[in-house]
């Protein structure tokens, strides 16, 4: 499972590096992509918490392998797209949604699955690797994407994604579920479910209030790293490569060091140290006058900015017992579906207008206000109630 995912997150970064590239290259605007990289987050408000709710009830063997074959197809009809190089960037997001929509919908049922894989004693190991896997595909994804381009062009990355899907098929096929009976509940009851139990739950609770902030705020930059490495910089697809990759080598690092960090200073602590560290590291990243320079300020993007998400989720699922922490995962799905788009959309607008340099500094110094005004007012974010590190699943 560990290493079919591996090739799919792959697959997965090569596209996003090929169609950042390729938007970037046709219409030179950070508003357009941002809307097709929020296109891609909108079904994570809407489909991610309903699939995490599934995940709980249905067979996951069966979502994993409809999903995946439905995202092959999704992705080969990109690649066909772009290679007759009539693709734009609104039909791109609508494209990015549907696709968004299946991977939002099989996630979870392969986030969850990850416990009934090991035994117990084993699963902090697996948590880690897992957590691993998804950095590791982004620091490969990008450069096996700069290669596929120059070897052959745009196309030929986004057929090595859609290829990729299967290499999750051929896992899920061979690997025994021991999946528990779930409970058969209805959707929005399910969904009522992770609602009740978050608002209940004080480090649910104080944990959501910093990743709405964080989200919403510092996010963004994500979706504006193609167009830091054309526009800003004067660069090429070597060049978001290049930025794209140093943001997973510093979170390969976080996913690797989480375990260690968190068993010394503990989850919450380090989640807002991490958050808090993450506003400089933004401002080095916006003002740094070369390439060169902002792919190592990047790499402490990454580092912070994977403890902070890495934390949130750590937070989730510590919090929640077995039974429920599909629909408790869902909480936290939605949360990144709806912020996440909202903040893109808003700094692509401002970008275009100030600047991509002004918005990026901007967002790290408005998330450290805000960082500040709830200290004042909530008092750090920690809780009895969250279990120590050492019980961390992950995604």
């Amino acid at each position: 499972m560990w290493t079919g995912a591996l090739v799919s997150n792959t697959g997965t970064w090569m596209e996003s590096v090929a169609l950042g590239y390729y938007v970037a290259h046709t219409t030179g605007k950070a508003s357009s992509a941002a809307v097709v990289t929020a296109a891609g987050f909108i079904p994570g408000a809407f489909v991610g918490p309903i699939g995490s709710a599934m995940a709980d009830r249905l067979r996951r063997r069966k979502v994993l392998v409809v999903g995946n074959i439905a995202s092959a197809v999704i992705a080969s009809a990109i690649a066909i797209w772009v290679g007759t190089g009539n693709a734009h960037a609104g039909g791109l997001a609508v494209v990015a949604f549907l696709a968004g929509s299946v991977s939002m919908f099989t996630f979870p049922s392969f986030q969850t699955t990850l416990p009934n894989l090991v035994p117990r004693d084993q699963l902090v190991a697996a948590v880690g690797l897992s957590n691993a896997q998804w950095n590791i595909g982004r620091v490969i994804g990008p450069a096996c994407a700069a290669l596929a381009i120059s070897i052959g062009d745009i196309q030929l990355a986004l057929w090595c994604n859609a290829a990729s899907y299967l290499a999750v098929c051929v896992a899920v096929s061979l690997v025994p579920f021991n999946q528990p009976p779930g409970e058969r509940r209805p959707i929005f009851g399910a969904l009522a479910d992770g609602l009740r139990f978050a608002r209940n739950t004080p480090a649910m609770r104080s944990m959501l209030v910093v990743m709405i902030a964080t989200i919403a705020i510092a996010s963004p930059f994500i979706a504006f790293v193609p167009l830091m490495a054309t526009e800003v910089f004067g660069g090429h697809s070597a060049a978001t490569s290049l930025l794209v990759t140093s943001q997973g080598v510093g979170a390969v690092t976080a996913a690797f060091t989480l375990g260690s960090v968190t068993n010394r200073w503990g989850l919450p602590t380090v989640m807002m140290a991490a958050v808090t560290a993450l506003c400089p590291a933004l401002i080095l990243y916006a003002v740094a006058p070369t390439l060169w320079l902002a792919a190592i300020a990047i790499v402490l993007v990454g580092l912070t900015y994977g403890y902070s998400f890495t934390s949130f989720m750590g937070v989730a699922q510590q919090s929640a017992p077995d039974e429920l922490r599909g629909r408790v995962l869902a909480v936290n799905s939605f949360v990144l579906g709806i912020m996440f788009p909202i903040g893109s959309l808003v700094q692509g607008q401002l970008a275009d207008r100030v600047g991509l340099r002004w918005i990026t500094a901007g967002s790290a110094v408005l998330l450290l206000a805000v960082l500040g005004v709830t200290r004042l007012k909530r008092g750090h974010v920690g809780s009895p109630s969250c279990p120590g590190p050492q019980t961390l699943p992950s995604m």
